[in-house]
């Protein structure tokens, strides 16, 4: 019986990528190209001349995704704060396999870069700030993939309703007695910012006799 031959590939050169910061391509006698980052080059020692087997290959480029995965999540949230869900989404519509952005997203939890607890709060604090209530916090909450258990705690962070409503007012009547017609569109604005009638309507009627109108 013959022995089992392994086949191998043969890397001409490697050389940096032009087009992404970090990455290093392997070019193989084939004609392929092998994606690399600095990782893999000093894990594997890789170099020209290198003969890799394809089970070399295989486990290069599960390494080389993981190593694209974390440095592509970690510029994701250097831009901008994020969720994990919107996270590993946007890794995924990158390139990224779902192992990859889940192992990518475990990694920054890990390092404390990523927590949804701090982000939901943020995200009720940044829609409470812009004069809207609880319906549309737990909306934002929703969209992003927050999970429902830290919704109680995150809403807790922001001022009260009828805080965010006074201020409301005091933006759009400024000292003005409203009639009946702002006083209509104005409730309607404010059930659409996500409030409810009730605290609307004890919100209203407070802030109308202030201002004189006491029979509304």
């Amino acid at each position: 019986m013959c022995p089992q031959t392994i086949s191998t590939m043969r890397i001409d050169r490697l050389e940096p990528s032009r087009r992404k910061k970090g990455r290093i391509l392997a070019y193989l006698a084939d004609g392929s190209i092998l994606k690399l980052t600095e990782k893999e080059v000093l894990e594997y020692g890789l170099r020209a001349g290198d003969e890799l087997s394809e089970e070399d290959m295989d486990a290069i480029r599960a390494s080389y995704g993981e190593s694209s995965a974390k440095s592509d999540a970690a510029a994701l949230l250097g831009r901008k704060p994020m969720s994990r869900a919107d996270l590993t989404k946007k890794l995924q519509e990158k390139g990224a396999s779902v192992r990859e952005s889940e192992y990518a997203a475990e990694w920054l939890s890990a390092i404390g870069a990523l927590d949804d607890q701090a982000f939901a709060a943020l995200l009720v604090r940044h829609y409470s700030a812009k004069g809207y209530g609880p319906a549309r916090w737990r909306e934002e909450l929703r969209r992003h993939g927050v999970e429902r258990e830290l919704w109680d705690e995150a809403m807790e962070t922001a001022p009260p309703a009828e805080e965010i409503i006074a201020d409301f007012l005091h933006s759009r009547w400024k000292g003005k007695q409203p009639d009946e017609k702002e006083l209509k569109r104005t409730s309607d604005a404010l059930l659409r910012r996500g409030f409810s009638w009730g605290d609307v309507k004890v919100a209203l009627k407070g802030f109308t006799e202030l201002l004189g109108e006491e029979d509304w």
